[in-house]
Protein backbone atom coordinates (compact mmCIF):
# COMPACT_ATOMS: atom_id res chain seq x y z
CA UNK A 1 0.00 0.00 0.00
CA UNK A 2 1.14 3.63 -1.02
CA UNK A 3 0.77 6.92 0.89
CA UNK A 4 -0.07 9.31 -1.33
CA UNK A 5 0.72 12.31 -0.87
CA UNK A 6 3.60 11.55 0.58
CA UNK A 7 5.27 14.57 1.94
CA UNK A 8 9.26 14.31 3.52
CA UNK A 9 10.62 17.34 6.17
CA UNK A 10 14.22 16.97 7.10
CA UNK A 11 16.50 19.05 8.64
CA UNK A 12 18.02 21.87 6.38
CA UNK A 13 21.60 21.77 8.23
CA UNK A 14 23.58 19.11 11.02
CA UNK A 15 26.39 20.33 12.36
CA UNK A 16 28.29 17.83 14.68
CA UNK A 17 31.45 18.47 16.05
CA UNK A 18 33.74 20.78 19.01
CA UNK A 19 32.76 23.91 20.74
CA UNK A 20 29.73 24.49 18.82
CA UNK A 21 27.98 26.27 21.08
CA UNK A 22 30.10 29.22 20.93
CA UNK A 23 29.21 29.77 17.43
CA UNK A 24 25.62 29.07 17.72
CA UNK A 25 24.77 32.83 16.78
CA UNK A 26 26.52 32.17 13.85
CA UNK A 27 24.65 28.96 12.89
CA UNK A 28 21.28 30.63 13.55
CA UNK A 29 22.10 33.61 11.02
CA UNK A 30 23.26 31.44 8.10
CA UNK A 31 19.37 29.85 8.51
CA UNK A 32 17.38 32.63 7.75
CA UNK A 33 17.22 36.43 8.90
CA UNK A 34 16.17 35.58 12.78
CA UNK A 35 15.95 38.41 15.27
CA UNK A 36 14.75 36.82 18.41
CA UNK A 37 15.38 33.63 19.80
CA UNK A 38 14.03 31.46 22.64
CA UNK A 39 15.69 29.19 24.22
CA UNK A 40 14.19 26.76 26.19
CA UNK A 41 16.31 24.95 28.18
CA UNK A 42 16.52 22.96 31.90
CA UNK A 43 17.40 24.48 35.00
CA UNK A 44 20.33 22.30 35.43
CA UNK A 45 21.93 22.82 31.82
CA UNK A 46 20.76 26.59 31.64
CA UNK A 47 23.20 26.85 35.20
CA UNK A 48 25.86 24.72 33.97
CA UNK A 49 26.04 25.40 29.84
CA UNK A 50 23.58 28.06 28.54
CA UNK A 51 24.22 30.70 31.02
CA UNK A 52 28.18 30.09 29.97
CA UNK A 53 27.13 30.34 26.51
CA UNK A 54 25.28 33.55 26.49
CA UNK A 55 28.03 35.29 28.35
CA UNK A 56 30.53 34.41 27.02
CA UNK A 57 29.63 33.55 23.52
CA UNK A 58 26.39 35.28 22.15
CA UNK A 59 27.05 38.37 20.21
CA UNK A 60 25.79 40.05 16.84
CA UNK A 61 21.99 41.45 16.35
CA UNK A 62 20.24 38.63 17.86
CA UNK A 63 18.14 39.10 21.02
CA UNK A 64 17.65 36.32 23.43
CA UNK A 65 15.13 35.12 26.15
CA UNK A 66 15.33 32.11 27.90
CA UNK A 67 12.56 29.59 29.65
CA UNK A 68 13.33 26.95 32.15
CA UNK A 69 11.05 23.51 31.77
CA UNK A 70 10.48 22.38 34.95
CA UNK A 71 9.56 18.62 33.48
CA UNK A 72 7.89 16.81 30.36
CA UNK A 73 4.21 17.22 31.89
CA UNK A 74 2.25 18.81 29.29
CA UNK A 75 0.72 21.15 31.77
CA UNK A 76 4.41 22.72 32.42
CA UNK A 77 5.45 22.87 28.61
CA UNK A 78 2.46 24.69 27.75
CA UNK A 79 3.67 27.61 29.79
CA UNK A 80 6.96 27.38 28.27
CA UNK A 81 4.53 27.23 25.11
CA UNK A 82 2.44 30.94 26.73
CA UNK A 83 6.45 32.16 27.63
CA UNK A 84 7.75 32.07 23.79
CA UNK A 85 4.50 33.65 22.70
CA UNK A 86 4.64 36.57 24.58
CA UNK A 87 8.17 37.13 23.50
CA UNK A 88 7.16 37.06 19.69
CA UNK A 89 10.39 34.62 19.05
CA UNK A 90 10.34 34.11 15.27
CA UNK A 91 13.18 30.98 16.17
CA UNK A 92 12.99 28.40 18.89
CA UNK A 93 16.24 26.85 20.18
CA UNK A 94 16.12 23.39 22.51
CA UNK A 95 18.98 23.25 24.92
CA UNK A 96 19.56 20.23 26.88
CA UNK A 97 18.65 16.77 27.01
CA UNK A 98 14.88 15.03 25.96
CA UNK A 99 12.73 16.98 28.10
CA UNK A 100 14.32 20.52 27.09
CA UNK A 101 14.27 19.41 22.84
CA UNK A 102 10.72 17.78 23.22
CA UNK A 103 9.69 21.03 24.79
CA UNK A 104 11.39 23.06 22.41
CA UNK A 105 9.72 20.52 19.47
CA UNK A 106 6.10 21.21 21.16
CA UNK A 107 6.24 24.97 20.99
CA UNK A 108 7.61 25.27 17.68
CA UNK A 109 4.43 23.05 16.31
CA UNK A 110 2.66 25.07 18.32
CA UNK A 111 3.44 28.53 17.25
CA UNK A 112 4.52 27.58 14.05
CA UNK A 113 8.03 28.69 14.11
CA UNK A 114 11.07 26.86 13.71
CA UNK A 115 13.39 24.96 15.86
CA UNK A 116 17.24 24.19 16.52
CA UNK A 117 18.23 21.59 18.56
CA UNK A 118 21.18 21.57 20.43
CA UNK A 119 21.70 18.74 22.50
CA UNK A 120 23.66 18.00 25.41
CA UNK A 121 23.48 14.24 25.65
CA UNK A 122 23.42 11.35 23.33
CA UNK A 123 20.59 9.52 24.59
CA UNK A 124 17.81 8.75 22.34
CA UNK A 125 16.70 9.62 19.09
CA UNK A 126 13.82 12.36 19.96
CA UNK A 127 17.15 15.00 19.57
CA UNK A 128 16.13 15.33 15.69
CA UNK A 129 13.42 13.62 15.16
CA UNK A 130 10.05 15.18 14.23
CA UNK A 131 8.09 13.37 17.29
CA UNK A 132 7.54 14.96 20.94
CA UNK A 133 6.86 12.46 24.09
CA UNK A 134 5.18 14.53 26.77
CA UNK A 135 3.70 13.28 29.70
CA UNK A 136 -0.01 13.95 31.18
CA UNK A 137 -1.45 13.47 27.52
CA UNK A 138 -3.50 10.35 28.59
CA UNK A 139 -1.00 8.59 25.67
CA UNK A 140 2.49 7.24 26.59
CA UNK A 141 3.18 7.21 23.27
CA UNK A 142 4.93 9.82 20.73
CA UNK A 143 3.20 12.16 18.47
CA UNK A 144 3.84 14.06 15.32
CA UNK A 145 4.92 17.55 15.67
CA UNK A 146 8.07 18.84 12.99
CA UNK A 147 11.53 18.06 12.61
CA UNK A 148 14.28 20.56 13.63
CA UNK A 149 15.66 23.16 10.76
CA UNK A 150 18.97 21.99 12.41
CA UNK A 151 21.03 20.11 14.76
CA UNK A 152 23.52 21.39 16.66
CA UNK A 153 25.59 18.47 18.10
CA UNK A 154 28.70 19.84 20.50
CA UNK A 155 30.55 16.95 20.92
CA UNK A 156 32.74 18.88 23.56
CA UNK A 157 29.63 18.77 25.74
CA UNK A 158 28.33 15.97 24.99
CA UNK A 159 31.00 13.96 25.53
CA UNK A 160 31.14 15.27 29.21
CA UNK A 161 27.62 13.76 30.01
CA UNK A 162 27.19 10.95 32.13
CA UNK A 163 28.57 7.46 30.13
CA UNK A 164 25.09 6.04 31.11
CA UNK A 165 23.34 8.48 28.74
CA UNK A 166 25.44 7.39 26.01
CA UNK A 167 24.63 3.62 26.08
CA UNK A 168 20.84 4.73 26.26
CA UNK A 169 21.33 6.09 23.00
CA UNK A 170 23.22 3.16 21.69
CA UNK A 171 20.61 1.25 23.25
CA UNK A 172 17.74 2.89 21.81
CA UNK A 173 19.88 2.39 18.08
CA UNK A 174 20.01 -1.05 18.73
CA UNK A 175 15.90 -0.87 19.15
CA UNK A 176 16.04 -0.46 15.48
CA UNK A 177 16.68 -4.19 14.16
CA UNK A 178 13.51 -5.56 15.66
CA UNK A 179 11.22 -2.16 14.93
CA UNK A 180 12.29 -2.67 11.04
CA UNK A 181 11.21 -6.25 11.38
CA UNK A 182 7.88 -5.36 12.62
CA UNK A 183 7.06 -2.65 9.89
CA UNK A 184 8.41 -5.41 7.61
CA UNK A 185 5.81 -7.96 8.73
CA UNK A 186 2.87 -5.35 9.28
CA UNK A 187 3.54 -4.64 5.68
CA UNK A 188 3.05 -8.49 4.50
CA UNK A 189 0.42 -8.87 7.16
CA UNK A 190 -1.59 -5.72 6.92
CA UNK A 191 -0.84 -4.29 3.55
CA UNK A 192 0.85 -1.17 5.73
CA UNK A 193 3.15 1.30 3.37
CA UNK A 194 6.80 0.27 4.17
CA UNK A 195 9.49 2.20 2.67
CA UNK A 196 12.70 0.18 2.17
CA UNK A 197 14.49 3.48 2.03
CA UNK A 198 13.94 4.82 5.24
CA UNK A 199 14.08 1.47 6.66
CA UNK A 200 17.60 0.63 5.32
CA UNK A 201 18.85 4.15 6.72
CA UNK A 202 17.39 3.02 10.28
CA UNK A 203 19.06 -0.52 9.96
CA UNK A 204 22.22 0.81 9.20
CA UNK A 205 22.43 3.34 12.05
CA UNK A 206 21.59 0.50 14.48
CA UNK A 207 24.45 -1.73 12.72
CA UNK A 208 26.92 1.81 13.33
CA UNK A 209 26.59 1.42 17.12
CA UNK A 210 26.90 -2.55 17.24
CA UNK A 211 29.78 -2.12 15.49
CA UNK A 212 31.25 0.30 17.59
CA UNK A 213 30.86 -1.47 20.72
CA UNK A 214 33.79 -1.46 22.96
CA UNK A 215 34.47 2.26 21.92
CA UNK A 216 30.70 3.10 23.40
CA UNK A 217 31.37 1.09 26.31
CA UNK A 218 34.45 3.45 27.60
CA UNK A 219 32.83 7.05 26.37
CA UNK A 220 35.12 9.30 24.61
CA UNK A 221 34.47 12.40 21.85
CA UNK A 222 34.72 9.80 19.32
CA UNK A 223 32.42 7.55 21.09
CA UNK A 224 29.30 10.34 21.43
CA UNK A 225 30.02 11.07 17.59
CA UNK A 226 29.17 7.63 16.47
CA UNK A 227 26.13 7.36 18.69
CA UNK A 228 25.18 11.13 17.46
CA UNK A 229 25.64 10.05 13.90
CA UNK A 230 23.64 6.90 14.46
CA UNK A 231 20.46 9.29 16.22
CA UNK A 232 20.54 11.73 13.38
CA UNK A 233 20.20 8.97 10.76
CA UNK A 234 17.06 7.24 12.53
CA UNK A 235 15.65 10.37 13.06
CA UNK A 236 15.80 11.03 9.48
CA UNK A 237 14.48 8.02 8.63
CA UNK A 238 11.54 8.47 10.60
CA UNK A 239 11.27 12.22 8.57
CA UNK A 240 11.72 9.91 5.49
CA UNK A 241 8.80 7.63 6.34
CA UNK A 242 6.24 10.21 7.83
CA UNK A 243 6.04 8.09 11.09
CA UNK A 244 8.18 6.20 13.72
CA UNK A 245 7.70 2.71 11.92
CA UNK A 246 11.45 2.43 11.47
CA UNK A 247 12.35 3.34 14.68
CA UNK A 248 9.61 1.70 17.03
CA UNK A 249 8.20 -1.28 17.25
CA UNK A 250 7.51 -4.15 19.75
CA UNK A 251 10.44 -3.01 21.74
CA UNK A 252 8.95 0.78 22.22
CA UNK A 253 5.67 -0.96 22.94
CA UNK A 254 8.03 -2.80 25.50
CA UNK A 255 9.45 0.09 27.28
CA UNK A 256 6.21 2.51 27.26
CA UNK A 257 4.56 -0.49 28.69
CA UNK A 258 7.19 -0.66 31.79
CA UNK A 259 7.22 2.77 32.16
CA UNK A 260 2.92 2.43 32.58
CA UNK A 261 3.83 -0.18 35.48
CA UNK A 262 6.40 0.76 36.75
CA UNK A 263 6.61 4.67 36.36
CA UNK A 264 9.74 5.06 34.50
CA UNK A 265 12.18 2.79 35.99
CA UNK A 266 15.08 3.58 33.75
CA UNK A 267 16.18 5.37 30.83
CA UNK A 268 14.40 5.32 27.28
CA UNK A 269 17.21 3.52 25.64
CA UNK A 270 18.25 1.00 28.37
CA UNK A 271 14.43 -0.48 28.60
CA UNK A 272 14.59 -0.51 24.39
CA UNK A 273 17.53 -2.44 24.39
CA UNK A 274 16.41 -4.78 26.84
CA UNK A 275 13.18 -5.15 25.16
CA UNK A 276 15.02 -5.79 21.44
CA UNK A 277 16.31 -9.19 23.23
CA UNK A 278 13.34 -10.75 23.66
CA UNK A 279 11.82 -9.43 20.54
CA UNK A 280 14.89 -10.34 18.33
CA UNK A 281 14.13 -14.00 20.03
CA UNK A 282 10.52 -13.84 18.95
CA UNK A 283 11.63 -12.50 15.30
CA UNK A 284 14.02 -15.59 15.45
CA UNK A 285 16.91 -14.40 15.39
CA UNK A 286 20.39 -13.94 17.02
CA UNK A 287 18.97 -12.40 20.25
CA UNK A 288 22.19 -14.06 21.77
CA UNK A 289 24.59 -12.17 19.73
CA UNK A 290 22.56 -8.89 20.29
CA UNK A 291 22.32 -9.30 24.19
CA UNK A 292 26.62 -10.17 24.34
CA UNK A 293 27.14 -7.06 22.12
CA UNK A 294 24.60 -4.96 24.45
CA UNK A 295 26.42 -6.40 27.56
CA UNK A 296 29.94 -5.13 26.16
CA UNK A 297 28.45 -1.63 25.96
CA UNK A 298 27.46 -1.50 29.57
CA UNK A 299 23.49 -1.76 28.77
CA UNK A 300 21.24 -3.94 31.24
CA UNK A 301 20.24 -7.28 29.89
CA UNK A 302 18.40 -8.34 32.81
CA UNK A 303 15.41 -7.37 35.03
CA UNK A 304 18.17 -7.42 38.02
CA UNK A 305 20.14 -4.88 36.19
CA UNK A 306 17.68 -2.88 34.68
CA UNK A 307 15.71 -2.26 38.47
CA UNK A 308 12.63 -3.94 38.34
CA UNK A 309 11.09 -6.85 39.01
CA UNK A 310 10.50 -9.96 37.46
CA UNK A 311 7.02 -9.14 37.72
CA UNK A 312 7.13 -6.14 36.14
CA UNK A 313 8.82 -7.38 33.04
CA UNK A 314 6.14 -10.21 32.58
CA UNK A 315 3.48 -7.97 33.28
CA UNK A 316 4.60 -5.53 30.73
CA UNK A 317 4.69 -8.25 28.06
CA UNK A 318 1.27 -8.87 28.64
CA UNK A 319 -0.18 -5.54 27.86
CA UNK A 320 2.82 -4.23 25.53
CA UNK A 321 0.08 -4.81 22.25
CA UNK A 322 -2.51 -2.37 23.61
CA UNK A 323 0.00 0.57 23.75
CA UNK A 324 -0.58 1.15 20.10
CA UNK A 325 -3.32 -1.08 19.47
CA UNK A 326 -3.17 0.04 15.50
CA UNK A 327 0.68 -0.48 15.29
CA UNK A 328 0.81 -4.16 14.22
CA UNK A 329 4.06 -5.80 15.62
CA UNK A 330 4.90 -9.88 16.48
CA UNK A 331 3.20 -9.46 19.65
CA UNK A 332 0.19 -9.42 17.37
CA UNK A 333 -2.99 -8.35 17.70
CA UNK A 334 -3.83 -10.37 21.05
CA UNK A 335 -0.44 -10.11 22.71
CA UNK A 336 1.49 -12.67 24.84
CA UNK A 337 -0.34 -15.12 27.82
CA UNK A 338 1.34 -14.49 30.80
CA UNK A 339 2.57 -18.40 30.74
CA UNK A 340 4.56 -17.18 27.02
CA UNK A 341 5.97 -13.65 28.48
CA UNK A 342 7.12 -15.55 31.26
CA UNK A 343 8.75 -18.02 29.26
CA UNK A 344 10.00 -15.90 26.64
CA UNK A 345 11.64 -13.52 29.77
CA UNK A 346 13.01 -16.80 31.08
CA UNK A 347 14.30 -18.31 27.63
CA UNK A 348 16.70 -15.02 26.91
CA UNK A 349 18.06 -14.70 30.74
CA UNK A 350 15.48 -11.45 31.56
CA UNK A 351 14.46 -13.18 34.59
CA UNK A 352 15.90 -16.02 36.57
Amino acid sequence: MNKDPHIIELPKKVVIGSSLLEKLPEIITSLGSFRKVHIVTGPHVKEAIVSKMLSSYWSGDLDYEVSVVRSSQIDDVKEVVEEVGATHADIVVGVGGGKSIDAAKYVSYELKIPFISAPTAASHDGIASPFVSLRGTGRVTSVKAQPPIAIVADLTVISKAPLRLLRAGAGDLVGKFTAVLDWRLAHRLKGEYYGAYAASLSLLSAKHVMSASNLIAGGSPEASRVVMEGLVSASVAMCIAGSTRPASGSEHLFSHALDMIANYPALHGEEVALGSIMMSYLHGKDWRKLRRRLQVMGLPTTAKELGVSDDAIVEALTIAHKIRPERYTILGESGLTREAAERLARHTGVIP
